[in-house]
């Protein structure tokens, strides 16, 4: 049997040759756990006369992938393949070659182009090639799939030309900022958002992620005017969201028309059709969720929309309604008191108040008798949970927090989030408030204490981490291309950012910790506290070079409070561990250079680049099944394999008991009890364990959190103690999405029907 080449020569096959290449990458990897005759003789076995040497290599890859449940390092072998293949393809090709060709296909800015070419030798130099094999199977597939340029169907970027261009178009001729930005990335330690991956030094170099528009006015002007703003965002890959709360009600009288309102539910069928028809340029699909307060009088139907049955003509199941909540009507709930529905047209102010002005105005329209509709709020409460246990959604957030703890508040009333219920930031008629997203690695900031032997967390790292990410993503307010004016507007005037995190599960296997532990709510608050001290410093110290944000005056920032300031936080409940009085003076002095620094996003496809667990998130489950193009493999999670590797215990039976018990451990009698603990899943652990380290970390988050609710079997009892836990201990968001399992159980495979031998032949 012969195999063609890269270069075109036809060459016997060899099994030693093969063997060479794996037992190379291995030892290059320390991959000590890898059966390499076993993976070789394997792929000898299943080529063909005339194969190429790229087909071998992703046999030996789709293998090791397959391989993967017996060790991690065998899921580290099929990516080094992968890499080592993709390095083969390109022949040798710089990231200055691989620009010019990027260039020439018309992908690039000229300034950016200009910039790499400006300083070529030293870009040239810096690029570390070997640090693409930091790089799973599945992160590097997602980076091949989605993120990594293509020109007529062929991959011209590295991972490391990706980094180093994103690196290259935030900072310019500032060469120190683009290695030390380069350097954090390709070291895997933070990475910068999809939008900005996607389309750093592009002409379509739209950076930002989250856009909040407010529906202009209540006239077809105002709101096909929204629905213009909406497709342009959605056009460049931002995620919307959207308050609706001014359009007036069904059967409101217009009085231009002498006619009658058939209310919010028909221009949210034409948003939602604005969504399916804008779909990000074919990379994903656009996303916007509409917010609504819980007054108006078209809330019923809102709240139905994505419910999987009924009358298509009430829903738009390409929108995530969320509901913007006022403290009154948690109130009204808890005392079983009756709610007030009202058109706005007919009550005016009501989503432009809050707190005691909003009690004051609702108390007195429910006086004046203007209520279209009066009921238990129990009932609309209860209808709420109804449509969340069917649909997953609405989406709920606390309107009063959201403005109370926002430093934001001297701009007037917030009255949305975004798409992912993270982003609290003032929008209105005139400016659309804009958000830069980028998230940190927590597992990275995990190290040995060499002292002590055990475990611990670098807080100096996750500080100067959160540093850089500042500095970056004020950079990138300066980059980035603003789909509207009123985007500009906004992000110039308040500069807000978005530092997140990815990976909070890892970093409390690598400590040992179980998830919903004593000990694991003591890391994470410390963790935040970190996170937030590194971000204002950084961002003081841009103030301090570059001025405070046009809107800082007034603001609680120039009254020295931080967000823990505004939580009731006292100084004895910090760690101590941070200066918070010298860098309180500092604000008061400098200013900031953003209004707002963290916000906890949704992390899925960055995960998957850097090989973490999604965002502040509980594992989900310890065995998943992932697709790709050569079929569905079996994966588990690398740290609970590593542990029961070392205690002698892991196989092919607890490999498939696993299975059985879709990913849980609680329910294996040979794991011990201290390894079922640490590896708990979302479904083993107590939802109000996870409100809690919301809440423990609150402080220390200017914006909010998309906290999705983990509810294995949702009922109105324990998805109502959830929700209110969250509203008791003062969250902005108390839902993002309720996550339930499915009714009936997918089919289950053991580990040798799901994963054969040679998975490119299985049917």
């Amino acid at each position: 049997m012969f195999v063609n080449k890269r270069n075109g020569i036809q060459q016997k096959v060899s099994f030693d040759k093969v063997l060479r290449r794996l037992e190379t990458l291995c030892q290059e990897g320390s991959l000590d756990n890898v059966n390499v005759p076993k993976v070789g003789q394997t792929v000898i076995s299943q080529i063909y006369d005339g194969v190429t040497s790229e087909e071998i290599d992703n046999l030996a890859a789709t293998i090791c992938a397959s391989m993967a449940t017996t060790h991690p390092d065998y899921d580290s072998l099929a990516g080094r393949i992968l890499v080592s293949n993709l390095h083969k393809n390109l022949r040798g090709l710089s990231f200055i070659d691989a620009t010019r060709k990027l260039h020439e296909a018309g992908i690039l800015s000229q300034e950016y182009f200009d910039t790499v070419m400006r300083n070529s030798e030293y870009l040239n130099g810096i690029v570390e090639s070997s640090r693409d094999y930091l790089i799973d199977t599945f992160g590097f597939k997602t980076l091949l799939k989605s993120y990594l340029i293509k020109v007529n169907g062929q991959v011209i970027e590295t991972p490391q030309f990706l980094f180093l261009r994103v690196a290259t178009a935030i900072h310019g001729d500032d060469l120190e900022s683009v290695k030390e930005t380069y350097d954090m990335m390709s070291r895997l330690r933070a990475v910068h958002a999809t939008p900005t991956l996607f389309n750093a030094g592009t002409k379509s170099e739209q950076l930002a992620s989250c856009f909040l528009v407010a529906n202009a006015d209540d006239s077809i002007e105002g709101i096909f005017d929204t629905v213009k703003a909406m497709a342009l965002i959605s056009k460049r890959a931002g995620g919307l969201g959207v308050h609706m709360s001014n359009v007036r009600a069904r059967g409101s009288r217009i009085q231009s028309t002498n006619g009658v309102s058939s209310g919010l539910l028909p221009f949210m069928r034409i948003q939602n059709a604005t969504c399916r028809a804008v779909d990000q340029s074919g990379r994903r699909p656009a996303g916007c969720a509409i917010y609504l307060e819980p007054w108006h009088a078209d809330v019923l139907d809102f709240i139905q929309i994505r419910k999987p049955h009924g009358d298509a003509e009430q829903r738009c199941r390409d929108l995530f309604p969320a509901m913007w909540c006022p403290d009154l009507f948690f109130k009204r709930v808890i005392e079983k008191g009756q709610w007030s529905l009202f058109c706005p047209n007919e009550c005016p102010g009501l989503q432009d108040a809050y707190g005691d002005d909003f009690v004051s105005l609702y108390e007195l329209y429910e006086a004046q008798g203007k209520a279209k509709v009066t009921m238990p709020a129990m009932d609309l409460f209860k209808r709420i949970m109804e449509s969340q246990i069917e649909s997953g959604t609405p989406y709920m957030l606390n309107k009063d927090q959201a403005n109370i703890k926002s430093n934001q508040k001297n701009l007037g009333t917030i009255k949305s989030s975004n798409l992912c219920a993270e982003i609290i930031e003032y929008s209105d008629k005139n400016e659309t408030a804009v958000c830069n997203l980028a998230s940190i690695a927590l597992p990275k900031a995990v190290v040995k204490n060499q002292e002590t032997g055990e475990m611990e967390v670098d807080h100096e790292y996750l500080a100067k981490i959160a540093g850089i990410l500042t500095k970056n993503l004020n950079r990138v307010i300066d980059k980035t291309f603003y789909p509207t004016e009123q985007t500009s507007y906004s992000n110039f005037k308040h500069r807000p950012i978005g530092v997140g995190v990815q990976g909070l599960a890892d970093m409390y296997a690598l400590l040992r910790l179980p998830f919903d532990s004593k000990e694991a709510e003591k890391v994470n608050k410390e963790v935040f506290e970190s996170i937030y001290y590194g971000c204002m410093r950084s961002s003081i110290e841009l103030a301090e070079k570059y001025g405070p944000y046009e809107s800082f005056k007034g603001s609680p920032l120039s009254e020295g409070k931080f967000q823990f300031d505004l939580w009731g936080t006292r100084s004895d409940q910090l760690s101590g561990r941070w200066d918070w009085d010298t860098l309180r003076n500092r604000v008061t002095t400098f200013g900031a250079r953003n209004s707002l620094c963290v916000a906890l996003m949704p992390t899925a496809s960055t995960s998957m680049i850097l090989g973490n667990s999604e965002c502040f998130e509980p594992f989900t489950s310890n065995v998943y099944s992932r697709s790709t193009l050569s079929g569905d493999h079996i994966v588990v999670n690398k740290h609970l394999i590593r542990d029961l590797v070392e205690l002698g215990i892991w196989s092919p039976a607890l490999k498939d008991k696993l299975i059985h018990e879709n990913g849980s451990v609680q329910n294996i009698p040979e794991i011990p009890d201290d390894i079922k603990c640490i590896y708990r899943t979302a479904w083993d652990i107590d939802p109000i364990s996870m409100v809690r380290q919301c809440a423990g970390r609150g402080p220390f988050v200017c914006q909010s959190q998309s906290f999705n609710l983990y509810v294995a079997e949702p009922n109105f009892n324990n998805l109502s103690r959830a929700i209110f836990a969250g509203y008791k201990l003062g969250l902005k968001t108390l839902s993002y999405y309720l996550r339930s399992k499915p009714k009936s159980s997918t089919v289950k495979f053991t580990a040798s029907q799901q994963t054969p031998d040679c998975v490119m032949c299985s049917a």
